[in-house]
């Protein structure tokens, strides 16, 4: 199988134009569609279809499609090893949810990257099911994804749908974060009838429709008449700090984490709202030096909080 054609089909699905396609590709069109023409010949289906939206993959064709881009990420880091003589070099990639414990750990992981002489690092914030769309079409190599425990059944279901593997990494109860000023630390553990007065500070950029993230805002909704919605990191921890009647829920945070920032975290009594948070990549997919040195950061860092939370 030849690894060009590999890369042509790829470019079409991503254009959803031959022409189009052919011209990112500096070639004619002629010669792109006699290569898609092989292809389909070569692995027996057809692997795109004429729609009134340009051309997009048949059923089997997104299947085709899903193995041809692991094979390509596959082969460009093979190929990287060897073109590349630099072994400082780092090439990591990452999409994670909105977890300040992970951002912590990835800070913490950088420290021991400082050394690196050649560096392409990419992290971002988002929802699950971006991070797993990445993932399926290649643009991110690993990712973090969360979602509540009791929607354990649809998440494996999808994930083994799109050939996704996944490793747990935590489960935990949400902790709520709030100002050291605020009234609510004069309570070890919190019920949600303490918060109801409360400002409840949320996420706004990071669920989607039919998502359990957006049922469980329904649910708060029901019961917390007041929100600020925030759409990125620094203005969250901004507000509590500012503003005693906030708080948050979160995946616990580090101690040292807390007393940087200046707030508290306490937990709540609730039912339902178990979280987990797990690593996924293509299940094709081999994990470099440099990612298992990101795993085992937050994997120290989750014990690290477990320890001082007493969460065992």
């Amino acid at each position: 199988m030849n690894l060009t054609h590999l890369r042509y089909m790829v470019e079409v699905e991503r254009q959803g134009s031959i022409t189009k396609a052919a011209a990112a590709l500096y070639m004619g069109q002629p010669n792109l569609s006699k290569a898609i023409k092989e292809m389909e010949i070569e692995v027996g289906i057809p692997i795109f279809k004429r729609s009134a939206k340009g051309v997009v993959p048949t059923e089997k064709g997104q299947e085709f499609l899903q193995y041809a881009k692991a094979i390509i990420v596959q082969m460009d880091k093979m190929e990287s090893l060897y073109k590349d003589t630099n072994e400082n070099a780092i090439d990591f990639q990452l999409m994670v949810p909105r977890a300040s414990y992970v951002a912590y750990s990835f800070t913490e992981f950088l420290k021991k990257l400082e050394n690196a002489e050649s560096m392409d690092i990419r992290f971002k914030e988002t929802n699950s099911f971006e991070a797993i769309d990445s993932i399926v079409e290649c643009s991110c190599s690993l990712a973090i994804i969360r979602y509540e425990a009791q929607n354990e059944e649809y998440f494996t279901s999808l994930l083994n749908e799109k050939n996704i593997k996944a490793q747990e990494l935590w489960s935990y109860d949400y902790m709520v974060l709030m100002s050291k000023s605020s009234p609510l630390t004069a309570s070890r553990v919190l019920d949600e009838k303490d918060l109801s007065e409360y400002i409840e500070i949320l996420h706004g950029d990071t669920e989607l429709p039919g998502s359990s993230a957006l049922q469980r805002r329904s649910r708060r909704l029901n019961s917390h008449k007041r929100h600020i919605y925030v759409f990125e990191r620094g203005s969250q921890f901004d507000i509590l700090r500012s503003n005693p009647q906030t708080f948050m829920y979160v995946s616990p945070l580090p101690k040292k984490m807390l007393a940087e920032l200046n707030l508290v975290q306490r937990p709540i009594v609730q039912k339902n709202k178990r979280n987990r948070d797990a690593l996924i990549s293509l299940s094709s997919y081999r994990f470099s030096k440099t990612d298992t040195l990101f795993v085992d950061e937050v994997k120290k860092v989750i014990a690290d909080i477990k320890r001082d939370e007493g969460l065992f």
